[in-house]
């Protein structure tokens, strides 16, 4: 990862050279010699893309780069704490070696540049076309794929799913990894039959190294609360519990790669032995899994594809649609079959074959095709299936632009099965220095940028879309997270390690913990923090435990004084009773998410002046921020789930203008003199009295409705201790005192009359509307002529709502309805039937309105016909 090591030590110096130079008056120099150095090795590395490919010289050059740009950011950023501690004597000292100087390593860097040097004379005859020839693919929307193929299988795993039996059936899917197994339970999991047949769907991805006791509790939150007497129980106290209740359902559960029979056997004993109405579906690498499951019927085999249906696949991937030029069908079959019939294959092969069509080039697409197919053939070669599908990752990794090849690698952070939330991870991406200051897009965008051609390139799944249809969570396969995770520690890059206890050793040891730049515990917290880990080129810190571990403030500095030179400190399963002194020697963190019980967040925070993300979750229904956030002049992000009661920025105060999220902020904040500072907010939450707010006892509302780029505003109503229907609002402020460029509206808690839903309905770039915990009140809604011009999406939750009266003209771009909780609902308005762009209906706890629900639903498919549309309805429970 050369290439953004450079990047970002590049940025690192600019920012130390320009605003804390004070820091560095003796060094200076060095620094701004060092700097220059590292702008030629960055040259140089934009240059060699292609070339460092194929050439073993240019190779090693570049690992030079990336050891000693590695040994530069730890000589300076430890020379930084060092200089920001108050004593020059600390404990920081006593694992970093003092006698390596700024001067002893711009000798390496001289050596390294001397080098660059001579490879670049190499370089001088390069013509246009020996340059990078990464292709980008063509840029589309987000979408979440249909399944293809195995129409065979699927009719027989469905058939055998809602047969009755006499017994308790479990069916098993098994199959070599990448034939598809877990996309089609998926399919299954979700098809209107299986919708229909079973009230209660449960779906359970099982890794690797799961806990019998999450699984357990996975399927408990299904039937009732899951409160503090049920989580303090083992596992094999919990079994008998959920046998009992899936012995009175009717349900479906999946469980998603089960490993070993003996992982079977640790699932079985919570399964109800005597339920018929229940069925279980298991999908496996393993056979024998199979077999000792599904007794006394055999288990279900999954083929690999035949030619046709690898030819649709790879169609869908590569052109996303099945029209192919006739100049691409001879080089497409080839490579389809090629395949071998395996969909993984199909998929990561369509994605290379989509980055390089051109439809205005259709000789030139032909040409790259062939190319790709004579590298896919020679890989027919390799016995091992598992190898060769490695060959076809590295052939599509091998054609990333450098600026993705990190992105990509750090998603095997990640467990597996993970579903990863979209801006964390891009926010995660930007602190670890991943993605580069664009003068056309802020840090964000980029970052949705380098995602949408990751996925694009079918390296990254998505897995849910936000009601504006981007990707809200998204997945990595296990394949592709094996890949990433092998390729991460090659040749002593130490991308990344996971911290792993087997059979009481941990690996690695946690004495060669200061090998690696990033870190990643899943399981087993307390004992590794237990451990007093420490790490001098630790630059990230991830937990990803399913447990919240409560850290007692003897072990807290054990967490947080580990490793001083960190990034990234994402540790939201560990609650943390206090927050230690070494938290603020961290200077170099840029991205912080922690859970603490405290409701005061304290001033020595003002310290951390890299950090650009801060969450903050608190079992308190208050925060009082006394760190001074406008200082901190790298800040974008603040969230908390608390209402935050930020401190007034001072009259010589210039910043806040990078900020991006502030939610959510008490309504006491909410000032002038605050909302001018944050000026360019794009999301802003507030909970509180949210009458005095509006009302203009507090704060000012018509600051926030100022805001040129605000584009979500949430507001939260929270009049604790008095019962929440004492805060009822009892006006909304007009359409023009609310921000001109709001796109997405969420209003919860404020008991207020439908009558105002016209306000609502008059903010024009409205497109995302949520109503949570009764945000309106009464027994009817009559939509009014000319609102929601541009609503896309709207959800409902919590209301004794029982008419609804509207038709398809007062939602004209209505595509999602979500109605949660809404009991007393008679009926859903036959007339949103007749919205073009309506697509998806959803209820929980609707049932009167089930059967309007049904209605639509007959008439979207009427409609589907003649268009090809697909209309998705979810009703939970199921209605008869």
């Amino acid at each position: 990862m050369a290439d953004a090591a450079v990047e970002f030590l590049l940025n690192n110096l600019k920012e130390l050279l320009l605003y804390h130079s004070h820091l560095i008056t003796d060094t200076k120099q060095q620094i701004e010699r060092l700097d220059t150095d590292l702008r030629l090795f960055n040259a140089f590395l934009k240059d060699s893309m292609r070339k460092r490919r194929k050439d073993d010289r240019t190779k090693e050059l570049v690992r030079n780069i990336r050891d000693v740009v590695y040994e530069v950011e730890d000589v300076i950023d430890a020379f930084i704490t060092q200089a920001m501690e108050k004593k020059s004597t600390s404990a920081f000292l006593k694992f970093w070696k003092p006698s390596v100087k700024l001067h002893d390593i711009g000798k390496k860097v001289e050596e390294v540049r001397e080098k660059v040097d001579k490879a670049r004379v190499d370089f001088a005859n390069l013509s246009v076309h020996d340059q990078d020839d990464y292709e980008k693919p063509e840029a589309r929307p987000p979408r979440q794929k249909d399944v293809v193929g195995f129409k065979d299988v699927t009719d027989e795993l469905i058939e055998r799913l809602t047969g009755d039996t006499d017994y308790f059936d479990v069916v098993s899917l098994i199959g070599m990894f990448g034939l598809g197994k877990t996309t089609l339970a998926w399919k299954i999991f979700n098809d209107p039959e299986i919708r229909y047949k079973f009230p209660f769907r449960i779906w359970l991805p099982i890794s690797q190294e799961f806990s019998d006791k999450d699984i357990f509790l996975a399927i408990l939150k299904e039937f009732t609360t899951i409160d503090d007497e049920l989580r303090q129980k083992d596992s094999m106290l919990l079994a008998p519990i959920v046998a009992d209740y899936l012995s009175r359902a009717s349900f479906l559960i999946v469980f998603d790669d089960v490993w070993s029979r003996s992982d079977w056997e640790r699932l079985k004993v919570a399964m109800p032995q005597n339920n018929n109405k229940g069925k279980v579906l298991i999908t496996s690498r393993m056979e024998d899994v199979g077999v000792s499951a599904s007794c006394p019927q055999h288990p279900t085999k999954l083929r690999f594809f035949t030619q046709g249906e690898s030819w649709e696949l790879l169609r869908l991937e590569a052109l996303h649609k099945l029209d192919c030029p006739p100049e691409l069908v001879n080089v497409g079959q080839l490579i389809a079959r090629d395949c071998e019939g395996l969909p993984l294959a199909i998929v990561v092969i369509g994605g290379i074959l989509s980055a390089k069509f051109s439809a205005k080039d259709l000789t030139e697409t032909r040409k790259a095709w062939e190319k790709v197919s004579t590298r896919v053939n020679t890989y027919l070669s390799e016995k091992d299936p598992a190898n060769r599908m490695k060959n076809f990752i590295s052939l599509s990794y091998d054609r990333l632009p450098y600026h993705l090849r990190a992105c990509f690698l750090y998603l095997g952070v990640f467990p597996e099965d993970y579903e990863i939330t979209v801006s964390r991870l891009i926010r995660m991406w930007i602190g670890e220095g991943f993605i580069q200051q664009n003068n056309d897009y802020s840090l964000e965008e980029a970052g949705e940028m380098y995602l949408e051609d990751l996925i694009n390139r079918n390296l990254v799944t998505i897995e849910k879309l936000k009601p504006n249809g981007k990707v809200k969570t998204c997945r990595i396969h296990d394949a592709l997270r094996d890949f990433c995770r092998t390729e991460a520690g090659k040749e002593n890059e130490n991308f990344f390690q996971e911290i792993k206890l087997n059979s009481g050793t941990w690996a690695p040891p946690i004495s060669d913990l200061h090998n690696f730049r990033r870190l990643s515990v899943h399981s087993n917290c307390w004992d590794f923090i237990a451990l007093k880990p420490s790490g001098y080129r630790v630059r990230s810190f991830v937990c990803f435990c399913k447990d919240e571990l409560i850290l007692s403030a003897d072990h807290i500095p054990h967490l947080l004084g580990a490793f001083k030179l960190l990034r990234v400190l994402d540790v939201k399963p560990i609650k943390l009773i206090k927050i230690t002194n070494d938290m603020y020697q961290l200077v170099h963190v840029r991205y912080i998410a922690l859970s603490t019980d405290m409701s005061i967040l304290p001033s020595k925070f003002s310290q951390l002046w890299n950090l650009q993300t801060l969450t903050v979750d608190t079992t308190s229904r208050t925060l009082e921020v006394k760190a001074d956030i406008w200082r901190l002049t790298q800040l974008r992000h603040f969230k908390t789930n608390a209402s935050a009661s930020l401190p007034e920025p001072s009259k010589n105060s210039k910043h806040g203008a990078e900020l991006q999220t502030l939610s959510t902020i008490s309504v006491e904040s909410c000032t002038a003199k605050l909302l001018e500072h944050a000026s360019n907010l794009k999301k802003l939450g507030i909970r509180g009295r949210l009458a005095l707010l509006l009302e203009g006892k507090i704060g000012s509302f018509d600051s926030v409705g100022k805001m040129k780029y605000l584009e979500q505003l949430k507001l939260v109503n929270d009049v604790h201790p008095k019962p929440p229907i004492d805060g009822q609002l009892h006006c909304l402020p007009q359409p023009y005192q609310f921000p001109s460029k709001l796109k997405s509206l969420t209003l919860v808690g404020t008991f207020l009359t439908w009558n105002f839903m016209y306000v609502l309905g008059l903010l024009e770039t409205l497109e995302v509307l949520k109503l949570k915990h009764k945000a309106f009140m009464g027994n009817t809604w009559s939509a009014t002529d000319g609102g929601f011009r541009r609503l896309e999406f709207l959800h409902i939750e919590q209301t004794d709502l029982a008419v609804w009266e509207a038709s398809s003209h007062h939602f004209p771009r209505l595509r999602a309805l979500v109605l949660k909780n809404c009991e007393k609902l008679i009926a859903i308005p036959i007339g949103l039937a007749d919205v073009a762009s309506f697509q998806m209906l959803e209820l929980f706890v609707c049932k009167p309105a089930a059967a309007s629900a049904n209605k639509i639903h007959e008439a979207k498919k009427k409609e589907a016909h003649a268009n090809g549309s697909v209309f998705k309805l979810s009703i939970f429970p199921p209605t008869d």
